[in-house]
């Protein structure tokens, strides 16, 4: 399952938006450092159910949407000089080691400062806080690198290793890939053996942007002010306006039966007599909701998983007439792949024993034998004939 770190300074919303996204129970407190251990939790991505397309009912989506389930980790807040072990530093950087990618949730009102105070509505400048999370993680991995390079160098110089496949083993713990590390490499040099310190800490910088790609989720926009909003969609990075509280709010809702309403909707549908603090409450997110299409919590969490992973949506079935599976249940998977996945690595991941025991793969959709290195597209139907 895809794992997603959600971080962010203390007091910017992480918390809110993990319970939004999961309704899991978790804390949630206006004072810095409210998650100590992190809180683990099953999001969702949304995405379009192809049985409309096919013609078919399934019941695995609502109302034509389908949720297909994500992990996300919320982890400590982030502090000045945590890749010195400040606050719970050493605890939030080894936390994000198993991400595949970053939410970064800030405090885009600019209420509370780098340390996670409230200090009041544009008070700091929130693009600092990008700077902040970018500066840490660079400098924890520079950290890491520091600590073992004079032994990694040893080892390439004497043995002759790929400076490019033997730091990949080195770092394999933190989840990088050989064409990351070779990439970096290329980036800064790759004279490795003569690396200075600065030389270093640029490699380590161009190592965090190619493994830990994030969104911003720039959260409390129900109350920040445009200068401060507008100021961080123009920076070079996916930046998504977002209300984590608006949003557990719709949720909760919807849970307890006061609305209609599914993660990622542009409104909702009023479903019982309401007060008027609940009436006033829903008419400002509603407002919110007009502005900016959604709450921005579903909005994060599709765009880190379409956008900056690169992953599409596939369904395996196992018969190509019906849709269905040997119980008769319609589309009953839909399985998040990276693009790029062949017919037989999709095999492989539904089982290996199905994988070493590939034949052929149809689709489905038009009824047609595909090749075993054929590149599966988003939305293909696909069966697999093996010999099990």
């Amino acid at each position: 399952m895809i794992e997603i770190g959600i971080a962010g300074k203390p007091n910017a919303g992480k918390s809110t938006f993990f319970k939004a996204a999961t309704l899991a129970d978790v804390e949630i407190a206006n004072y810095p450092f409210t998650t100590i251990e992190p809180n683990v939790g099953i999001a969702y991505v949304r995405v379009k159910c192809v049985c409309e397309e096919l013609g078919v009912k399934c019941d695995n989506c609502i109302d034509g949407w389908r949720f297909i389930p994500v992990k996300l980790i919320d982890v400590a807040g982030l502090v000045p000089e945590a890749h010195k072990g400040r606050g719970l530093g050493n605890e939030f950087l080894d936390n994000l080691r198993q991400s595949e990618a970053i939410i970064h949730v800030l405090d885009a009102s600019g209420s509370t400062d780098e340390e996670g105070n409230e200090v009041g509505v544009a008070q700091h400048d929130p693009c600092k806080d990008v700077e902040l999370l970018y500066h840490e993680l660079d400098m924890w991995l520079f950290g890491i690198l520091k600590r073992n390079w004079d032994r990694i160098v040893r080892r390439i110089s004497l043995e002759k290793r790929d400076p490019a496949k033997y730091i990949t083993e080195q770092l394999a713990g933190l989840g990088f890939k050989e064409w990351q590390v070779r990439e970096a490499l290329k980036a800064v040099g790759s004279d490795v053996l003569n690396f200075s310190d600065e030389k270093l800490q640029n490699f380590a910088f161009e190592l965090r942007r190619r493994r830990m790609s994030m969104v911003i989720a720039a959260n409390k926009a129900d109350k920040a002010p445009e200068e401060l909003l507008n100021k961080l969609l123009s920076l070079q990075e996916i930046v998504i306006p977002t209300s984590a509280i608006f949003e557990l709010t719709l949720r909760m809702a919807a849970k307890n039966g006061y609305i209609k309403y599914l993660p990622g909707d542009s409104d909702f549908e009023i479903l019982k007599e309401l007060n008027e603090k609940q009436k006033k409450a829903l008419e400002m997110i509603r407002e919110f909701l007009k502005k900016y299409g959604n709450t921005g919590v579903q909005k994060a969490i599709n765009s880190v998983v379409f956008d900056l992973l690169n992953y599409i949506v596939v369904y395996p079935v196992e018969d190509e007439n019906k849709f269905t599976d040997s119980k008769g249940n319609v589309l009953p998977d839909a399985m998040l792949v990276k693009k790029g996945t062949t017919a037989r690595e999709l095999a492989y991941m539904i089982h290996t024993d199905i994988g070493e025991s590939f034949i052929y793969a149809l689709d489905a959709k038009r009824k047609m034998r595909i090749a075993e290195d054929y590149e599966l597209k988003n939305n293909d139907v696909i069966k697999i004939v093996s010999a099990k």
